[in-house]
C-alpha cells in the first residue's frame, strides 16, 4: 500500500516556518490560519501549530561513523531531486549537516543529509540506491 503521512508539530513562529518551507525547501502550502499551517512536503502533510516557546532535548545515536539526531523526520526522494535540494540548500549558506552515504555496500544503502528548520526540527532528505530496499530487513 502506498499512503501519505501526516505529522503535526508545534511551531515557534508560523511566518518564519511558512517562509522556510515555501521559499527554502520549495514545498507547497495548504490550508492555513493565523494559528496553523499545512505544508505539502513531497505529497505528505505537515501541520505546524503556533505553540510559542518549547524545548527539545536532542539525544543522538550513532550510525556507521556518524552521530545523528534521534528526533528528526524527513522524506525519501529520487537521487536527482536529492542532489538538487542538497546543492540549493548548501549554496544558501544553511547549516546542511551529515551529508553521507549510509549502509554503503549493504541492503538499504542511501544518501542522506539534514537541515534544521526555524523551529529547531531536524529535517532529513534520503535517496535510496535501490527503492525496493526502503523497508527491507
Amino acid at each position: 500500500m502506498n499512503a501519505q503521512f501526516h505529522l503535526a508539530l508545534p511551531c515557534k513562529n508560523l511566518e518564519e516556518t511558512k517562509v522556510f518551507y515555501r521559499d527554502t525547501i520549495m514545498a507547497g502550502l495548504g490550508r492555513n490560519t493565523e494559528k496553523w499551517l499545512d505544508v505539502d512536503l513531497f505529497g505528505n502533510q505537515l501541520t505546524f501549530t503556533q505553540a510559542g516557546d518549547f524545548t527539545f532535548d536532542f539525544k543522538n545515536y550513532k550510525l556507521d561513523n556518524y552521530i545523528l539526531p534521534s528526533f528528526h523526520f524527513g522524506v525519501i526522494v529520487p537521487v536527482d531531486i536529492w542532489g538538487e535540494l542538497y546543492t540549493r540548500l548548501f549554496q544558501m549558506d544553511l547549516e546542511v549537516t551529515t551529508e553521507a552515504t549510509f549502509m554503503q555496500g549493504k541492503k538499504g544503502e542511501h544518501l542522506s543529509f539534514f537541515v534544521q528548520d526555524p523551529n529547531g526540527y531536524m529535517l532529513e532528505f534520503k535517496s535510496f540506491k535501490d527503492s525496493e530496499e526502503v523497508f527491507s530487513e
